[in-house]
């Protein structure tokens, strides 16, 4: 008889554990074991959460190298069933070599379950026909729990599921994410209800009424934005470095259908349009995809919505100063260009609806489309098509981390014909869905690639911009990495050619996420390993780095409410000075309206106590020491970036950390 020594890690998490038995087999290249019970000295604690269980399982002679493991935990009266999430399962063989199997998922029934090896392995390094088949089974079941559904017309496909808990369990909320979530929206609204303002239809009776809400969860930046909303270098430092810092583009030719002339704007002595364009100081915003949007009715009230024209100065001090905005779309006698030269309340009025364009562009397209609905498209596609063995599958999992949930939440609770938008912003309703699908139209695989991205807007070397600096750094670390595991894997772009399931992956993104549309520039398949590498790139940073560019700072830039109005409730003035104080007030939305949005700002922005940092990988995966070396030589990177950002943030008036790897998380969780 010859022993193997096996050892099973439960994971650390709330509700892990299960009291239930649990059987192993081990299949080998030589032979397999007989289904052997677990039964050790500590009894009912040896799968208890955290615990570390080792067992012998004996067989008559070698089974060779390990293939594979079966394991179930037979119940056998169903009420007592409960679910269990092992972490991994190490065997040490009596050759002394030792095999790790990666599981990291919950097993919540008493069916057999069969896990590889941790070797990763595409299709055509599996020689061995019990892996074969184990592999074919896998993606048989994957392929019935992640199944596709056409949520919308014109916009990405989503996980086919009811509700969040008919997700498969793998991909579920944490106990403790769920637990917190749910709380900290009760609490938001709880606080609400308790001030009165959940259903409060009034109009505010003047500014600082507005710094009730919510005053005692202020942040260093929000309380920053509440004292600077108004000040002109402060809106034009947004564009580069708040919370929508993907719009802003290096004007080289003015558009025609903003008329601006040299005699209506100031740009300092003997400065014309045309040299300050010559020179690069010429900067345009412009947020045409808003144009003839159907207006939302919130509380049988027509909403109003802008498609505005902002062009911006850069001042020889480097500040950004907006000099001209248009509302409207079409130039006209009732669509006046507002100037800085204005009256107080013109000006300002400009700007507010400028804001709340762009709380409405950024929060549809910018955060929900190029983040969000991207990362569920190559999530289901990885998690249907790559099986767990594969090395692609290894590097991405931990990016898909809850983004199915959270995005299964968000079509309830956001976008859904009864959630936040139909109620509280200006593009809810018809315009939503309008909004969607011209944003996937415009999408471009170059606009999800930050180095593209930026050469093309021409922002390479405007000054004081941190999400570029931050981010172009955070690219390149990311592509590092993924250069050095893809290639430790793929040698040459033959066998990247011949990867028929790294090729499905492709194919189904550019298909459901897609639309198939070939004007994205989205491939459709890999022909070379420097392609597939770009490309899991850009899905690590879209998954990490971009939406905690868009997103972690909602509630800093939000949570004063005239910075960033999820809607207005009068129309733009049509002639110059017809505005005062009071219209302000009757623009902006009122208490409930305001009062819903900044809550959801702040649920929005707060990290859960569970998150998990970019280039942190609870989950070990990988087995071999090269991928593993790297992942240490990528975890190093991500530290001197963020010591980086740190010191550079020490000098800042307002700092800019929603790209230090200690604030990234590896996915979209929230």
């Amino acid at each position: 008889m010859v022993n193997y020594i096996v050892t099973i890690y439960t994971g650390n998490l709330a509700s892990a554990s299960t009291f239930n038995s649990v059987c192993i087999k081990l299949v080998g290249t030589e032979g397999e074991s007989k289904r052997t019970w677990l039964i050790g000295f500590k009894g009912p604690l040896s799968f208890i959460s955290g615990a570390v269980s080792s067992f012998t399982v004996s067989c008559p002679d070698s089974i060779g190298k390990l293939v594979l493991i079966e394991i179930d935990k037979p119940c056998l009266l169903l009420f007592l069933e409960k679910s269990w999430f092992p972490a991994k399962v190490e065997v040490k063989s009596p050759e002394g070599d030792t095999y790790n199997f990666p599981i990291y998922r919950w097993i919540t029934d008493s069916e057999v379950h069969r896990f590889r090896e941790g070797t990763a392995l595409r299709i055509f390094d599996d020689h061995h026909h019990l892996g074969k088949y184990s592999r074919v089974l896998e993606l048989k079941q994957r392929g019935e729990d992640y199944g596709w559904d056409d949520y919308r017309e014109g916009v990405p496909h989503c996980m086919n599921a009811k509700d969040p808990l008919s997700l498969p369990s793998e991909v579920q909320f944490s106990f403790t994410k769920h637990t917190e979530f749910h709380f900290t929206a009760l609490t938001g609204l709880a606080e609400l209800k308790l001030k009165g303002l959940t259903d409060a239809k009034e109009n505010w009776p003047n500014i600082d009424a507005i710094k009730k809400v919510f005053w005692f969860k202020q942040t260093d930046i929000s309380e920053y934005v509440q004292e600077h909303w108004t000040v002109d270098a402060f809106f034009g430092y947004q564009f580069l470095n708040g919370i929508n810092p993907m719009l802003i583009q290096r004007c080289t030719d003015l558009p025609t259908n903003f008329p601006v002339s040299d005699d209506m704007v100031f740009l300092g002595d003997q400065c014309s349009l045309a040299d300050e364009m010559e020179k690069g100081n010429i900067f345009l915003c412009d947020y045409k995809l808003l144009d003839g949007l159907k207006p939302n009715i919130i509380n049988g009230k027509r909403q109003y919505l802008m498609a505005p024209l902002v062009l911006l100065h850069k001042t020889p001090d480097d500040q950004l100063m907006p000099i001209a905005i248009q509302l409207k779309q079409t130039p006209a006698d009732d669509n006046p260009i507002f100037f800085p030269t204005d009256s107080k309340y013109d000006w300002l009025t400009a700007k507010i609806f400028v804001r709340s364009a762009d709380f409405n562009e950024h929060q549809l397209n910018v955060h929900l489309l190029r983040t969000h609905l991207l990362a569920e498209v190559f999530a289901v596609s990885l998690l249907r098509n790559v099986p767990m063995v594969h090395p692609l599958h290894k590097l991405l999992v931990p990016h898909t981390r809850y983004t199915l949930q959270i995005n299964k939440l968000a079509r309830g609770l956001l976008i859904s014909d009864d959630g936040f938008f139909i109620k509280f912003a200006a593009s809810g309703g018809e315009g939503k869905k309008t909004l969607l699908k011209r944003s996937l139209s415009a999408v471009t695989y170059r606009s999800l690639c930050i180095p593209d991205d930026i050469a093309d807007r021409r922002l390479k070397d405007v000054p004081n911009f941190y999400y570029r600096d931050d981010g172009l750094k955070l690219w390149d670390i990311i592509h590092r990495f993924v250069q050095g595991v893809l290639s430790f894997y793929y040698k040459d772009d033959t066998e990247v050619r011949k990867d028929s399931e790294l090729q499905k992956w492709i194919s189904d993104i550019a298909e459901h996420g897609f639309l198939s549309q070939t004007s994205t520039g989205i491939p459709r398949s890999f022909t070379t390993v420097p392609e597939m590498v770009k490309f899991v790139t850009m899905v690590i940073f879209t998954c990490s780095g971009q939406h905690s560019a868009v997103n972690a700072g909602q509630f800093d830039y939000g949570g004063w409410m005239p910075n960033t109005p999820t809607t207005l409730e009068i129309p733009p003035p049509t002639e110059k000075g017809t505005t005062n104080e009071a219209t302000m007030l009757q623009a902006l939305p009122n208490m409930g309206i305001a009062a819903n949005g900044m809550a959801a700002m702040w649920l929005l922005s707060r990290p859960s106590c569970d998150s998990v940092p970019l280039g942190q990988y609870p989950e070990q995966h990988f087995s071999e020491k090269t991928p593993c070396d790297l992942i240490k030589d990528f975890q190093g990177e991500l530290q001197i970036l963020s010591e980086t950002i740190t010191t550079r943030n020490k000098n800042l008036e307002v700092p800019y950390t929603y790209l230090d790897p200690k604030v990234v998380e590896n996915s979209v969780s929230l």
